[in-house]
C-alpha cells in the first residue's frame, strides 16, 4: 500500500537545523515511505508509550517519528511526520494528542524537558532502542528522592514552584498539553521552564511563558487561549483525521525541500501565530486598523490578509489588490515575504509598490509627455528655500520651520488659497503664528513654490498632493457615472461609454493593504481612499505610532478613512524577547517623563499590556573609549556571532548567518566608516541597506536606523548611540530656547527611532557608544 506524508510544523523546524546530508537522506526516506511504508528497510515499529506513534529508519543514526492518521480517499495510508531525531534521543514516552482548545494535533517529547524537572515529577524515560557497543552509554533520569533515601539529619530545602497560585485544572482549562501539566507545576526556575517549552506545542509554550511573565489566568485566557478556541464535540476530541485538517502541516514534496534548505529564519518571518489568524479572514464593513508594538505581528497579519484576499479573487489577470508602504527597501522585503506565501499566479494579481512610486504612476498617467517635473528630495528643496530667504534678506523665519509649515499644514491640508491658510488648524506644530505672521509666511512660500515651478521641479510632498487631487477627481467621475447609471437604469451607457472611454472607468483596486501606516502623509491617505471603492474589506491598515520616525501627523477621519469601531490591538510580541522588549520600552515610556502617542485618529495609543512570550539574553550595553575602539569591539563581536551561527553554539544548532546579523548605525555619516572597517580591517563581508533594499551579498547588513524600519534580524548591533547624535545636538541647540514644543516633537522622533532600531532584534541586541551615551538609553 502506498502512503501520503505530511510534515508537522515542529518537525519542519527541526529539519531546518540539521546537516544538509541528513536532509537529503530524509527526502530519500520520504520517497521510499510513500512507495511502501511496510518496506523492511524502513523498520517501521510502534512505540510502546503511544500506539499511534511509530519510529522508522532514515539511516543508521537518524529516525523519523510518525503518527498514523487514517486512510485518504484514494486508499492511501495517511501519515504525519512529527519529529526527526537521532536514535539516541527516541524514547518510548513520545505521544500525540488532540488539544482540547484548538482541536489540533499536538506532539509531546519529554526528552527535552530536563532531568531536574523529570526527577521532581518522578519520571524516568525509556530509550526506544538499545545502544550499540560503539555508542556512549545512555544515562537515564535518576530516581526521585524520597523521605527514606534522604539523610534523616539533613533537611532538604524544597524550592518554590515557578507558577505559584496555578493548579493543574487551571492549566488544563487554558489548553496546556495534558502530558506537560504535572511537569509545568514542578518547574522551579526559568531555565527549567525554557527547557520544558523548547519542545512543547505552541499553545502550551505561550500559556506557560505568559503565566511566568506575570499574566493572570484571566489575562492568559483572554489574550492567548480565547483567540484560538474552537468548539469540539466528544467525537472530535479523538478524531486524528479531522484534527489533521486543523493542524499546520506541509505536504512533503520537492518544493518543500528547497524551502527547508533555506533555513528557518525565512519561514519565521511569515509565520502567522494562531492568535493572529482571526484578524486575517474577518469580514469588515469598511477600513480596519491593526495596531501593536514591534514584533506583535502586524506586518505578518497584513501579508496573510493579502494572501486571504488573493485566494478569494475570481479568475483574471488584473491586479485588484494593492500592498503598499512608505519606503522602497521595506517594499522589497514585503515582496520577498509574500512570494514565500503565494503561488506565482496569485502573486501576479498583487500590486506591490511603495507609496511615492504609486503617486508618481498617477502623475505620469495624467501628464502630457515631456511636461513632467523633476521630483527632488526635501534636502534639495530646503536649499532652494534658503536661497529665497537669503534673497529676501528674511531673518525672522528659519528655513526648516517654513518648510515644515508648508509640508504639514499647506500641503497636508491641500490649502490652495491664503484665506484657507488663515483658517487652517495647525495642531501639533508647536510655535504659534498670528494672522500677520501667516500673511508673511504665505508670501514667502508663494515665492518658493514659484521658484520650484519655474525650474520644473517638485518635492515628493507636492507630488503626493497632486496625485491625490487626480485620484479624487477620478473617484468623483466614477460616482457621477454610477449616479447617472442608477438614474437611467444603464440603458444608454454602452454607446455613451464606448465613445467617451468612460465604460472602463472604475476604481483602481478592490482591496488596499497598508503596512507601516503611521508614516504616510495626509495626501497619501486621500489618494488611497480615492483608489478603492468604499465598502466591505476595502482597506486594511497596520501601524504603530510609537514607531513613527517621519514627521507625518495624520488623523484618518479627516482624510476620509473612518476606522471607528473597526480596530484591533496586538499586545503579545512573538519576535522580540522579554529582555530586549523591557529595555526598548524604557526608551519610549520612561518613568521620568509622561509621553503620549496618537492612534492615527482622535485618540491616544498606548503600549499598556504589551509583553513578550519569548526569553533570551539581556541586551548588552557597551561603553567604548573612542570611535576606533568601538569599531574594533564591534568587529570582535560580529566575528563571534558569525562563528557561532555558522558552526553551532552552545545549543549545537547550526544556522546560516547570511542576512541574519546586522549593524544599525545611528549616524548616517558613519555608515561608510563601519562598512570599510568591517570589510578591510576585520575581514567580514558586508552589504548596505539602501532605499532600494540590500545592496550587495555580504553576510552582515549595515544601514542607518531609518533603513531598518520594518525589518528583522536574529542578532543586531547598534553603534554610535551617543549624546549629540540621539538626539542631534544641532536640533537641540536650534529649538531649546526658540520653540520648546518643537524640540519635544524632535525628541519624540529620536526616541521612536531608537525604539524601532532596538526592536529589530529577535534574539540578541548589543548597543555601544563612546563619550556620553544617549540620554534615551536605559539606565
Amino acid at each position: 500500500m502506498t502512503a501520503r506524508l505530511s510534515l508537522y510544523e515542529k518537525a519542519e523546524q527541526e529539519l531546518y537545523k540539521l546537516d544538509r546530508s541528513v536532509k537529503g537522506k530524509f527526502y530519500d526516506f520520504c520517497h521510499r515511505f510513500r512507495q511502501n511504508p511496510d518496506h523492511p528497510g524502513l523498520d517501521l515499529k510502534p512505540l510502546k508509550g503511544d500506539g499511534r506513534v511509530y519510529r522508522a529508519k532514515i539511516d543508521q543514526s537518524y529516525r523519523a517519528l510518525l503518527a498514523k492518521i487514517g486512510i485518504d480517499g484514494a486508499g492511501r495510508e495517511k501519515w504525519l511526520v512529527v519529529a526527526v531525531r537521532h536514535r539516541k534521543h527516541v524514547y518510548e514516552e513520545l505521544s500525540v494528542a488532540i488539544n482540547r482548545i484548538t482541536g489540533e494535533i499536538e506532539f509531546v517529547d519529554l526528552s527535552v524537558v530536563g532531568q531536574s524537572v523529570l526527577q521532581r515529577a518522578g519520571m524516568t524515560l525509556t530509550p526506544a532502542e538499545q545502544p550499540e557497543a560503539a555508542d556512549e552509554p545512555e544515562t537515564s533520569a535518576p530516581e526521585p528522592a524520597t523521605a527514606e533515601s534522604a539523610d534523616s539529619t539533613t533537611a532538604v530545602p524544597q524550592a518554590e514552584p515557578l507558577l505559584t497560585g496555578v493548579t493543574a485544572e487551571d492549566l488544563r482549562d487554558l489548553g496546556v498539553a495534558e502530558q506537560l501539566i504535572g511537569l509545568a507545576l514542578a518547574v522551579t526556575e526559568s531555565t527549567e521552564l525554557d527547557a520544558l517549552v523548547s519542545g512543547a506545542p505552541l499553545l502550551t509554550k505561550d500559556i506557560l511563558y505568559g503565566l511566568a511573565a506575570g499574566l493572570s489566568i484571566a489575562d492568559v485566557r483572554k489574550e492567548i487561549t480565547a483567540p484560538v478556541d474552537v468548539e469540539l464535540d466528544e467525537s472530535q476530541r479523538h478524531d486524528l483525521d479531522a484534527a489533521l485538517a486543523r493542524t499546520t502541516v506541509t505536504t512533503i514534496d520537492d518544493a518543500l525541500k528547497d524551502i527547508i534548505e533555506e533555513g528557518d529564519f525565512r519561514a519565521w518571518k511569515v509565520f502567522l501565530h494562531p492568535a493572529q489568524a482571526k484578524l486575517v479572514d474577518r469580514r469588515c464593513s469598511g477600513p480596519f486598523r491593526v495596531s501593536g508594538g514591534p514584533g506583535t505581528g502586524k506586518t505578518i497579519v497584513a501579508l496573510h490578509r493579502v494572501k486571504h484576499l488573493a485566494e478569494q479573487l475570481p479568475p483574471g489577470h488584473n491586479k485588484p489588490i494593492l500592498l503598499t508602504t512608505f519606503t522602497k527597501n521595506l517594499t522589497t522585503d514585503l515582496r520577498a515575504r509574500l512570494a514565500f506565501l503565494l503561488e506565482p499566479e496569485q502573486l501576479a494579481r498583487i500590486d506591490i509598490t511603495h507609496i511615492d512610486q504609486l503617486a508618481a504612476r498617477v502623475l505620469n498617467e495624467n501628464t502630457v509627455a515631456g511636461a513632467g517635473k523633476q521630483r527632488i528630495y526635501d534636502s534639495v528643496a530646503l536649499g532652494t528655500l534658503r536661497q529665497v530667504l537669503l534673497e529676501l534678506d528674511e531673518k525672522r523665519w528659519d528655513a526648516e520651520f517654513l518648510y515644515e509649515e508648508w509640508e504639514q499644514v499647506i500641503l497636508g491640508q491641500s490649502l490652495g488659497t491664503r484665506k484657507a491658510y488663515f483658517d487652517a488648524r495647525r495642531a501639533g506644530r508647536g510655535r504659534s503664528v498670528s494672522r500677520p505672521d501667516r500673511a508673511q509666511i504665505w508670501k514667502i512660500l508663494e515665492q518658493f513654490t514659484t521658484r520650484l515651478d519655474k525650474e520644473a521641479r517638485e518635492t515628493w510632498g507636492q507630488a503626493a498632493e497632486r496625485a491625490a487631487r487626480f485620484e479624487m477627481q477620478r473617484a468623483a467621475k466614477i460616482e457621477q457615472r454610477q449616479e447617472y447609471k442608477d438614474e437611467i437604469g444603464g440603458k444608454d451607457l454602452i454607446h455613451r461609454d464606448d465613445s467617451s472611454g468612460m465604460y472602463y472607468l472604475g476604481h483602481r483596486y478592490k482591496h488596499v493593504v497598508v503596512d507601516e501606516a503611521q508614516d504616510l502623509r495626509p495626501a497619501h491617505w486621500k489618494m488611497l481612499r480615492a483608489m478603492v471603492a468604499p465598502g466591505e474589506d476595502d482597506m486594511f491598515i497596520a501601524g504603530d505610532t510609537h514607531q513613527r520616525i517621519y514627521d507625518q501627523q495624520v488623523t484618518l477621519g479627516t482624510v476620509g478613512v473612518n476606522i471607528r469601531g473597526r480596530a484591533a490591538r496586538l499586545t503579545l510580541s512573538y519576535r522580540t524577547t522579554r529582555e530586549i522588549l523591557n529595555r526598548a520600552m524604557e526608551v519610549v515610556n520612561p518613568k521620568s517623563d509622561k509621553i503620549t502617542f496618537d492612534d492615527l485618529d482622535d485618540g491616544t495609543d498606548t503600549l499598556d499590556g504589551y509583553r513578550s512570550v519569548l526569553r533570551g539574553p539581556a541586551p548588552e550595553l557597551v561603553r567604548c573609549e573612542s570611535w576606533d575602539d568601538e569599531l574594533a569591539q564591534l568587529a570582535t563581536t560580529l566575528r563571534a556571532w558569525r562563528e557561532e551561527l555558522a558552526t553551532g553554539g552552545a545549543d549545537g544548532k547550526v544556522r546560516d548567518p547570511r542576512g541574519t546579523i546586522a549593524v544599525c548605525v545611528a549616524d548616517r555619516e558613519a555608515v561608510n566608516q563601519v562598512m570599510y572597517h568591517l570589510a578591510t580591517e576585520a575581514g567580514l563581508t558586508v552589504a548596505e541597506l539602501t532605499k532600494e533594499g540590500v545592496k550587495g551579498d555580504g553576510d552582515i547588513h549595515v544601514g542607518t536606523m531609518h533603513r531598518f524600519k520594518g525589518l528583522e534580524y536574529q542578532r543586531l548591533a547598534i553603534v554610535g548611540a551617543r549624546d549629540g547624535v540621539l538626539p542631534r545636538a544641532s536640533v537641540v541647540q536650534r529649538y531649546r530656547d526658540t520653540d520648546p514644543r518643537r524640540l519635544a516633537r524632535e525628541e519624540l522622533k529620536a526616541r521612536s527611532l531608537l525604539f524601532v532600531a532596538a526592536t529589530r532584534a529577535r534574539d540578541t541586541l548589543r548597543i555601544s557608544w563612546y563619550g556620553k551615551p544617549s540620554p534615551y538609553l536605559p539606565k
